[in-house]
């Protein structure tokens, strides 16, 4: 497999293709000087320096393109980084929330469940059945299993209302008839005083009668 099999980047492309001119531009230089050998002390001809100008501008432009691409390629990586570091934080912003959700869902799913098994205290009167119910109000035999129950609760209290008004009248009925029993008790005893009394204001007559003449 061939470099330019692996590199598949457009830029790094560029950047190879400018890379091998550059290399292939310096063995051509290289060349160059080793086709025309000269002494120190003699200069190169006119054609031989106006040649190797052209070759060493033609290398110039080349290393210029190679430093324009690494300064672009270094503000690529610079921006890359940053790209990169926004989306881990993006990605971490995202995960926090995500574990928040999750803490929250359990803490929801907690709840719920003490919710469901709450012994509450509804469910320890004495209801009557929900046959008998729907028996005494078919008007709630499409009602759903809350309204139900609520309907099943009313019922129990209006019952229990109706229990405590004819206790209180019991009650007042009650009191009534102790005040009654009281009050013949508190005239048998005043009764019993007189007579008493008057027994005691009779013996002097019942002694004279007893007298034998």
């Amino acid at each position: 497999m061939t470099i330019e099999e692996i590199v598949t980047d457009p830029f790094l492309q560029s950047v190879l293709e400018t890379s091998t001119a550059t290399r292939q531009q310096c063995m051509t230089l290289l060349d160059l000087a080793a086709a025309n050998p000269l002494p120190a002390s003699e200069s190169p001809s006119l054609e031989a320096q106006l040649d190797l100008s052209k070759q060493q501008k033609l290398l110039y432009s080349y290393l210029a393109q190679l430093r324009g691409l690494n300064r672009n390629a270094i503000l690529g990586v610079r921006s890359t980084k940053q790209g990169t570091a926004e989306a881990r934080q993006e990605i971490d912003r995202l995960l926090l929330q995500l574990q928040n959700l999750y803490y929250e869902q359990r803490h929801l799913r907690g709840e719920i469940a003490a919710c469901e098994s709450y012994d509450h205290k509804y469910q320890q009167l004495p209801l009557i059945s929900v046959e008998d119910f729907l028996i005494q109000h078919p008007e709630h035999t499409e009602d759903d299993e809350y309204a139900l129950m609520i309907a099943r609760i009313n019922h129990e209290h209006a019952e229990r209302e109706a229990l405590e008004q004819a206790r209180q009248g019991l009650l007042k009925k009650k009191q009534s008839l102790i005040a009654d029993n009281k009050k013949r008790k508190d005239d048998l005893a005043s009764l019993d005083e007189d007579l008493e009394k008057f027994i005691d204001a009779a013996k002097p007559i019942q002694k004279i009668f007893e007298k034998e003449y």
